[in-house]
């Protein structure tokens, strides 16, 4: 009989400042989507913690007043784990973990711990190990405070190094032989992909628990791993799709998030190269998600920085049946209409209008509007096809089925 086990979630605090960057309304979406993530690592929050403040403390991120606030309620309900939802430096987390006496995490801590979790292949193992021991590195001396110094004295005198130097000389040497291992795989990855033919590449990019791995399932009828939680897919997966006469191949590509560690992107360089080398992006966004604005910003500005932005592409607004619009009484004069009381077909015309007609509007779980989306990939991809392979040959004569 196969003995079932009961997954116990850690108790946790997160702890958010309101300043001039990130105001109230901002902080408490950010705070959201930090909840979220210390859910998907496998946490509770009981309780969330804003400070309003110009400038971080630099000793303790937050005020003293606010510390003895946080420690308090960590005390009086047995909290295990506290994350703070901007990256801390080394020296605050060693400062904070001598008063909370807990884990201490930040944003960036919280996504590597996730990623771990995740990675599946050997590849994304070897990218998420690389991202971890660079931030470890300079975390060390934290870590490793009673072996900080060898002691002197009988015995104690002539050459040698600390521990701590011992440490990171390890962690370095281990940085430098997982850049050279993932130098070999993006080699082999390169070779791949050369070798994919006389295809057009079509690559699925948008922020994280947007719906693209189902997206994904739904046309190429394959079995990504889709889940609602935040980065459910590190692996890129590609498949080859026919849709009529035409068949091209799709990738389904690692979600993006706001504050996404620079460490992050550069060891998901070789899984961003996926979207370098695409020949037309297929932008899906969570319509139904109320900053779903900000996220097409934050993709936007990743795209930006791996120099892909101007790559060809359609804005694929998912989830239109969650989408609900916030009530607005007409006969409120005091009361203003914004954008979260838009209808879908308010956004609709927005976005037709914003991106020249490339908007197209689905529900890639309930199946709508999925014939719709099927003919303009075809069409846009048709036109990319014939003009890269203009002897290459459809699998049989005009139509789509």
């Amino acid at each position: 009989m196969i003995e079932a086990k009961s997954l116990t979630l850690e108790k946790t605090v997160i702890v958010g400042i309101i300043n001039s960057q990130q105001d109230a309304l901002q902080s408490k979406e950010y705070l959201d989507e930090l909840a979220f993530l210390t859910h998907s690592a496998g946490g509770q929050v009981l309780k969330r913690f804003v400070q309003k403040m110009q400038i971080p403390n630099p000793k303790t991120f937050i005020g003293s007043g606010k510390m003895a606030e946080v420690e308090g309620y960590v005390n009086d309900n047995e909290v295990t784990t506290v994350v703070f939802d901007d990256e801390l430096t080394p020296a605050q987390q060693g400062n904070i973990e001598k008063v909370l006496r807990c884990k201490i995490l930040d944003r960036t801590g919280l996504i590597l711990d996730i990623f771990a979790q995740r990675a599946q292949t050997s590849y994304a193992r070897t990218q998420v190990e690389l991202a971890q021991y660079e931030y470890l590195l300079p975390r060390l001396k934290g870590l490793w405070t009673h072996l900080e110094r060898q002691r002197g004295g009988i015995g104690m005198r002539g050459p040698g190094e600390t521990e701590i130097e011992t440490d990171r000389r390890i962690v370095r040497d281990k940085i430098s032989l997982l850049k050279k291992k993932l130098t070999t795989i993006d080699k082999q990855m390169a070779t791949q992909r050369g070798n994919r033919g006389a295809l057009v590449r079509v690559a699925l990019v948008g922020y994280t628990n947007v719906g693209k791995s189902t997206l994904m399932n739904v046309i190429a009828k394959s079995k990504v791993f889709a889940e609602n939680k935040l980065f459910a897919t590190l692996d890129t997966t590609v498949r080859k799709v026919v849709i009529g006469n035409l068949p091209f191949l799709l990738s389904d590509t690692v979600g993006f998030i706001r504050k996404l560690p620079t460490q992050l992107v550069e060891s998901f360089k070789s899984t961003l190269d996926e979207l370098q080398e695409a020949d037309l992006l297929l932008h899906v966004v969570d319509i139904s998600h109320p900053n779903f604005e900000e996220h097409i910003e934050s993709v936007n500005q990743i795209l930006g920085e791996i120099k892909s932005l101007d790559k060809p592409t359609l804005m694929v607004f998912n989830k239109i049946d969650a989408y609900q619009a916030e009530p607005w009484d007409e006969t409120d004069l005091m009361a203003e209409r914004t954008s979260k009381h838009y209808s879908l077909e308010e956004w609709q015309s927005t976005w037709m209008h914003r991106v020249n007609d490339r908007a197209l509007f689905i529900s890639a779980i309930n199946k709508e509007n999925l014939q719709a989306f099927r003919e303009r990939v075809y069409t846009e991809t048709r036109k990319i096809h014939i003009t890269r392979f203009p002897y290459n040959h459809f699998l049989y004569p005009e139509g789509l089925d």
